[in-house]
């Protein structure tokens, strides 16, 4: 097992913008929160991706944002070396900011899943005391969010990010009267592919009704 990094960035390009630097060639996730933003990875076709849609690719990467400008959240895997740079993008019109990064164990020379998705949970759902089979970051979108983990209790305002190692339970909720969306990017297995990767802690509530909503976006084979 190596420490890898898993970092996530909040971009803002105002209209018709683009970073000074294309981003460099690893694994990455573009997540558009709003606007449009046409991303092509060099040498090949572009695709113009609108509010709540994202786009992977282990390449080298350009983004140009539409008319009226654009908000991208970019979920980036890397080794963590030394000597890495901040990975912040600069230009004219242009604001990044590192919202999280967390160290993961990952065994070099083996095949991975990366997956985006989003996950909608309406005001007072819960999503009871489970686990998932691999790492990931979370942004929250909209609402607000409650994250209970090994004994620590932490609120979640729209635009701030958490990170779920996996197999540690967790038992999370969304208040009365706000929902509590997030945009998710996470490593795991090859095997769950297009399946779900949470285990619910407590048997009965496996069967319980559940009020959240998965939209998968990404779902990739990846190796490091």
């Amino acid at each position: 097992m190596a420490k890898y990094l898993l970092r996530l960035y909040d971009d803002r390009l105002g209209a018709k913008k683009a970073p000074e630097q294309n981003y460099p060639a690893l694994n990455r996730v573009l997540y558009v929160c709003d606007g449009l933003a046409t991303v092509r990875n060099k040498g090949t076709t572009a695709a113009t991706l609108s509010e709540n849609s994202a786009w992977y690719s282990a390449g080298e990467t350009s983004v140009t944002a539409g008319a009226d400008g654009t908000h991208v959240l970019r979920y980036e895997l890397i080794p963590n070396t030394a000597g890495d740079s901040d990975g912040l993008i600069s230009g004219d019109g242009i604001s990044s900011t590192l919202l999280y990064h967390a160290e993961v164990d990952l065994t070099p020379g083996d095949d991975y899943l990366i997956r985006c998705d989003r996950v909608d949970i309406p005001p007072s759902g819960i999503a009871y005391t489970h686990t998932h089979q691999g790492p990931g970051i979370r942004c929250l979108l909209k609402g607000g969010f409650s994250v209970e983990t090994q004994g620590h209790k932490t609120y979640i305002d729209a635009g701030e990010a958490w990170f779920e190692a996996g197999p540690d339970p967790v038992l999370a909720y969304a208040p009365d009267d706000r929902p509590g969306n997030f945009s998710r990017v996470m490593i795991l297995p090859r095997h769950l592919l297009g399946k779900s990767s949470i285990s619910y802690v407590n048997a009965e509530d496996a069967s319980k009704p559940k009020l959240q909503r998965y939209t998968i976006f990404i779902d990739e084979f990846i190796t490091i």
